[in-house]
């Protein structure tokens, strides 16, 4: 049996394939009320396809009760071979893990072409991976993550790159059709033709693409920071759920320069009510609104109880800054809001949980009430972002 964690635009055809391949098929997504441990109780194979790091640490952790010794893990997300190293940490050792992104969009998803970059020993899940694609065997585990971060941070930037070309073009009164023509002739002829009619459907979200570029990001890595800038630009403008190529659109209407002020609402958390921004970037500066513990709908998550709203807090948190490539570490200062400051200790646990080494600089305290009634703690940060 298979239990598919996930849905989104990728996950429904290949969990569509899987079944009509004649495998039998346990979907799982969040807000469909049942918990991820019962989703996989008694599955042979768990499949994973996920937003983000955060995302798939969160759904496993979950389902970790109703995982059953030698079943195997096989994580297909896009989240990189750190968090794959973590996983491998979290999950019990009688539970083989196997890291598997694919390279191809929704079209090559439905088709069963996608290309499987696997890393880790796939002996035993090959026949089902098949039914997805080509199957690649990268190497150890993590090998898998790694190889589609390089390809991505090389054909993202592609894209991005393509568009400023265009745009460059058009203000020297270059006729874009005949740009592309010549493009075609190139190495760069497949990105031009992408970009030569952007898709009405999207294929690979640019919201997606900014993710993996941040997950892609090193220091050297000098083109892939400036097209991650470009495409945070973008995603701010309201694009990151249109497709990639939308972001031609966005360079050739005059948006050049990087805003100075860019405020950011990743879609991994719950949305605001339309008043505030979870957080705004200032140059190497992101500065994050108060976090408080409400779900997708508003309601309030775990009330009465330090422990689960504080949970919920840094969960949030932690989503904001790995949007942006930062971590915990990255926190230049943080401040917190108690309504009860003999709640303290039971949120200091949780602090620390989140928050190790040398602590940033910080302020607790203690207010009559917050926002939303039965709310214990709200928590607001400046962060330092990696260069």
């Amino acid at each position: 049996m298979i239990t598919f964690l996930g849905q989104g635009r990728m996950g429904v055809p290949m969990a569509r394939r899987l079944t009509e391949a004649g495998h039998q098929v346990t979907t799982w997504r969040r807000g469909a009320g049942v918990d991820a441990a019962s989703a996989v109780e008694g599955a042979d194979l768990v499949i994973t396809v996920l937003r983000d790091p955060d995302a798939v640490r969160e759904v496993l952790t979950a389902a970790l009760p109703g995982l059953r010794p030698g079943a195997t893990v096989v994580e297909m997300s896009t989240i990189g071979p750190q968090a794959v190293r973590e996983l491998r940490a979290l999950l019990p050792p009688e539970v083989r893990l196997v890291d598997a992104p694919v390279l191809g969009g929704v079209g090559p998803a439905a088709a069963g072409t996608l290309t499987v970059l696997a890393g880790g020993d796939v002996s035993g899940c090959r026949e089902v991976l098949e039914v997805f694609g080509t199957v690649r065997e990268c190497g150890p585990l993590g090998a898998g993550a790694a190889l589609k971060l390089a390809v991505m941070s090389a054909l993202v930037p592609a894209q991005v790159l393509v568009a400023e070309t265009l745009a460059y073009g058009n203000a020297h009164g270059i006729d874009r059709e005949a740009l592309l023509d010549v493009l075609a002739g190139t190495p760069l002829g497949a990105v031009a033709e992408r970009l030569r009619e952007p898709a009405r459907e999207t294929r690979y979200a640019l919201g997606l693409a900014a993710k993996d570029l941040s997950l892609a990001a090193w220091p050297e890595a000098t083109l892939a920071a400036a097209a991650h800038r470009r495409l945070r630009e973008a995603e701010a403008a309201g694009l990151g759920e249109r497709d990639l190529t939308a972001v031609a659109g966005h360079v050739a209407a005059g948006h050049g320069p990087v805003a100075r002020v860019v405020p950011l609402n990743p879609a991994t958390v719950p949305a605001t009510n339309g008043m505030y921004s979870h957080a705004v970037r200032v140059g190497d500066m992101l500065y994050v609104s108060g976090q408080a513990a409400f779900d997708e709908r508003g309601n309030l998550v775990g009330e009465g109880s330090m422990t689960e709203q504080a949970e919920h807090v840094f969960r949030c948190l932690g989503r904001i800054l790995a949007d942006q490539g930062a971590g915990f570490g990255d926190i230049a200062f943080l401040r917190t809001y108690l309504t009860n400051m003999d709640d303290r200790v039971e949120y200091g646990q949780v602090r620390r949980k989140y928050i190790t080494g040398t602590p940033p600089a910080s302020t607790t305290v203690e207010v009559s009430r917050l926002f939303m009634p039965g709310l214990l703690l709200e928590v607001d940060a400046i962060v330092a972002l990696p260069s």
